[in-house]
C-alpha cells in the first residue's frame, strides 16, 4: 500500500512538472513571437519614410498610438480573465505591432550595429536574470514591491524631465537598468511559482502564461531601451 502510494506521488509529481513546463514554454514562445513582431514591425516602418512621416510628424497620430499600447497593457492586465484566449492572444499581437511602430524611430537615432549589439546584449543579461529568477529559493516578493515602487518613481522623474528638457538624462536610464533588471528576476520567479499552481493546462492558465509573456516582453524591451541610451551610437 505504502508503495502505491509512493508510486501514485511519484506519477502526480511528474505530471504537474509537465504541466509547469508546457506553460513555462509558452510563456518565453509568446515572449519571443511579440519581440519578434515588434522588430519586424519597427524595422518595416523605419525603412518607409511615409510611414515615419505619418507617425512621428503627426502628433494626434502619435500620441494615440501610445495611448492605445497603455490601453492594451491595461485591459490585458486586468481583464484578461474575461477576454477569450483568442481576444487576449489579439489584443498582445496588436500591442506588439503598435510598440514596433512607435519604436522605430530608434533606428533614424542610433547606428543599426549599435542597435544590434545592444540588442544581443540585453538578450544575454535578460536569459541570464530570467534564469536566476525562475530557480532561486530565496522570495523575491519584498523586492519586487520596492521595485514597483522606484519604477513608479522613474516614471514621475522622466515625465519631469521630459518638461524640463533633460528626459535623455543618463542617470534616469541606469537607475532604469537597474529597475528593470531587477523586475526580470522577480517576474521569473513570480511566473515560475503561478504555474507551479497549475494542475492541468486549459484556457484560463493558459492567459495566465500570456500575461507573463507580456510582463517579460515589457522588462526586456525597457532594458534594452535604457542600455541603448547608454551605450547606443548615434547617427
Amino acid at each position: 500500500m505504502e508503495k502505491e502510494l509512493t508510486e501514485s506521488a511519484i506519477v502526480i509529481d511528474e505530471s504537474r512538472q509537465a504541466v509547469v513546463g508546457e506553460l513555462m514554454r509558452n510563456v518565453y514562445l509568446w515572449m519571443t513571437a511579440g519581440l519578434s513582431i515588434t522588430g519586424i514591425v519597427a524595422w518595416v516602418v523605419a525603412n518607409s519614410p511615409v510611414l515615419l512621416h505619418f507617425i512621428f510628424s503627426n502628433q494626434v497620430v502619435f500620441w494615440g498610438l501610445l495611448i492605445a499600447e497603455f490601453a492594451f497593457v491595461l485591459i490585458l492586465s486586468f481583464f484578461i480573465q474575461k477576454l477569450s484566449f483568442v481576444a487576449s492572444e489579439s489584443l498582445f499581437t496588436i500591442y506588439c505591432v503598435l510598440n514596433g511602430a512607435t519604436l522605430s524611430s530608434i533606428f533614424t537615432i542610433y547606428e543599426l550595429d549599435s542597435i544590434g549589439q545592444i540588442f544581443f546584449v540585453t538578450a544575454g543579461a535578460f536569459a541570464l536574470l530570467a534564469a536566476v529568477g525562475t530557480y532561486t529559493k530565496k522570495d523575491l516578493s519584498r523586492l519586487g514591491t520596492f521595485l514597483i515602487i522606484a519604477l513608479g518613481g522613474l516614471i514621475i522623474a522622466s515625465v519631469v524631465g521630459l518638461i524640463m528638457g533633460s528626459a535623455d538624462s543618463i542617470v534616469l536610464s541606469v537607475i532604469g537598468v537597474l529597475i528593470f533588471a531587477g523586475l526580470t528576476v522577480y517576474d521569473a520567479q513570480k511566473i515560475r511559482q503561478l504555474m507551479l499552481d497549475q494542475e492541468t493546462v486549459n484556457e484560463g492558465n493558459m492567459k495566465l502564461a500570456l500575461l507573463g509573456a507580456l510582463s517579460l516582453y515589457l522588462d526586456f524591451i525597457n532594458l534594452f531601451l535604457k542600455l541603448l541610451r547608454i551605450f547606443g551610437k548615434k547617427r
